[in-house]
């Protein structure tokens, strides 16, 4: 057994800054005030394990800021109670799109981001000298989530974190539990209360999930439906409370649309917000293609399937591409995934939630080709292609949050060419990832000028020139 981990609350920082910045080195600073908000809620989870709540910990609680931001000022009184009220762990929405980017290039950032959360809190776990066995619990919790979403998007393989249940120190029951044992009187029914919502199933805050459903650019009718649903089982929900009957309904959806229009994102917020209302336990998205789902070899499809559907169950199971599966004849394995999906949808119709995406027609012929496709997939979300002023305020706020700002010329240019790229579009047009092809070649254009510069300031390393966008055009 490892020896205790002694840190003082300077070396603890020493350590958050070199995890974070080495983090940052990779995925850009764009995250810190994120990362630093998710952390301490991590922290705040973590030390309900912890047999009391410290002045240590309030050191180390304080310490929790990276590079060039604000010092937390916790106290004792303060961080007990957030101690008390924190939630399970629920990862964060920018580790969700972090993998995406993972698979989509073939890098490892969300793995190499589930190691530095594990040192972090082992270092935390150990602010009192002892790492008890719910603290060891807690952080193999975070890492298990967070790697099954990095195998369920795709992202490959790497160095394993440390295995946190080797360095615990202390058996001693954890501080909400002992407080809600010895408590009386009002406070202590407060301390209970507190216990127990600790306890619950994470939800995300329905409000916050909604505001990022706003904020996506276009997708108007999209909203509108998603609006529309989310009132709609509220209303069944008002009904069941008042003794009422309510009609058969399935959640399972058809999302139709070309490639880049927001569906995965929009899957995405939904698993959140049907967690956040209670109709999912969990709330994560699995997201799959054919290949996710098919086997080369005769009952292996199954297998594979009932493997993913088991990742997914709690959440959202998110099939892209999904006519693939039916395309084949009729001794293609596709159909062998098809009716496995089925019967879990069957199985699990209270925890499991499945949506199918591709182009229009083709899933068409996808829905028709089996009953039971037909009987379960009776929602459809249309997703348009972005239109001109749409391309380029997505390319723009891809500026903002990189740091970057438009010329007056560069961005004149900007309008014409998104216009132009939306008026000529055909069946190979990208919508959001044509943006964000444009957006990473403007970023090199720019770093080769600023490069040849002799002592470039903040404004040019900032500024973006119309050059910056013209040889993309012209190359596109």
């Amino acid at each position: 057994m490892p020896t205790p981990w002694k840190r003082s609350a300077e070396e603890l920082h020493k350590t958050y800054i070199a995890n974070t910045e080495a983090f940052y080195k990779a995925v850009g600073r764009g995250l810190s005030g994120e990362l630093d908000e998710f952390i301490t809620n991590c922290a705040l989870g973590l030390w309900q394990g912890s047999p009391a709540v410290t002045e240590a910990h309030v050191e180390c609680a304080n310490q929790l800021y990276s590079k060039g931001s604000q010092s937390p000022r916790w106290l004792l009184w303060d961080l007990t109670e957030k101690v008390c009220a924190a939630k399970a762990f629920l990862p964060p929405l920018f580790f969700w799109n972090l993998t995406d980017t993972d698979a989509r290039r073939g890098t490892e950032n969300s793995r190499i981001f589930i190691r530095m959360l594990t040192n972090i809190l082992l270092y935390l776990a150990a602010a009192d000298d002892e790492v008890t066995v719910s603290e060891a619990a807690y952080i193999t919790d975070c890492t298990d989530k967070l790697s099954a979403i990095c195998d369920g998007a795709g992202v490959k393989k790497s160095k394993a974190p440390l295995n946190a249940a080797e360095f615990v120190t202390s058996g001693e029951e954890s501080f909400t539990v002992k407080n809600a044992a010895s408590a009386s009187s009002a406070s202590g029914e407060k301390v209970k209360e507190s216990a127990a919502a600790a306890t619950e199933q994470p939800r995300p805050f329905l409000e916050e999930l909604m505001e990022q459903l706003e904020s996506l650019v276009g997708l108007e009718s999209v909203k509108k439906d998603v609006k529309s649903l989310i009132n709609l089982i509220k209303v069944r929900r008002l009904r069941e409370e008042n003794g009422l009957p309510n009609a058969a309904m399935s959640l399972h959806m058809v999302f139709l649309g070309n490639p880049g229009t927001g569906k995965t994102t929009v899957a995405r917020l939904l698993s959140g917000i049907y967690a956040a209302i209670g109709v999912l336990s969990k709330g994560q998205l699995v997201e799959v293609d054919r290949s996710g789902l098919v086997a080369g070899y005769v009952g292996q499809t199954a297998l594979k399937t009932q493997e993913v559907i088991q990742s997914a169950i709690g959440g959202v199971l998110f099939i892209d591409e999904a006519y693939s599966l039916s395309s084949g004849g009729e001794n293609d394995f596709g159909r062998e995934a098809i009716e496995t999906i089925l019967k879990a949808m069957e199985d699990h119709r209270d925890d499991l939630i499945v949506i199918v995406a591709g182009y229009d027609e083709p899933m068409e012929g996808f829905i028709s080709s089996n009953p039971g496709l037909q009987s379960r997939f009776n929602k459809y979300m249309y997703f348009p292609d972005y239109k001109g002023d749409e391309l380029l305020a997505m390319f723009k706020n891809n500026c903002k949050k990189g740091g970057y700002t438009l010329s007056e010329e560069a961005e004149a240019f900007a309008v014409d060419y998104f216009n132009e790229m939306y008026e000529e579009r055909d069946e190979n047009f990208g919508n959001g990832r044509d943006v964000r092809n444009r957006f990473e070649d403007m970023i090199s254009r720019q770093a080769n000028r600023v490069a040849a510069m002799e002592a470039p300031g903040k404004d040019d390393l900032m500024t973006v020139l119309r050059e910056d966008m013209l040889p993309a055009a012209e190359e596109a």
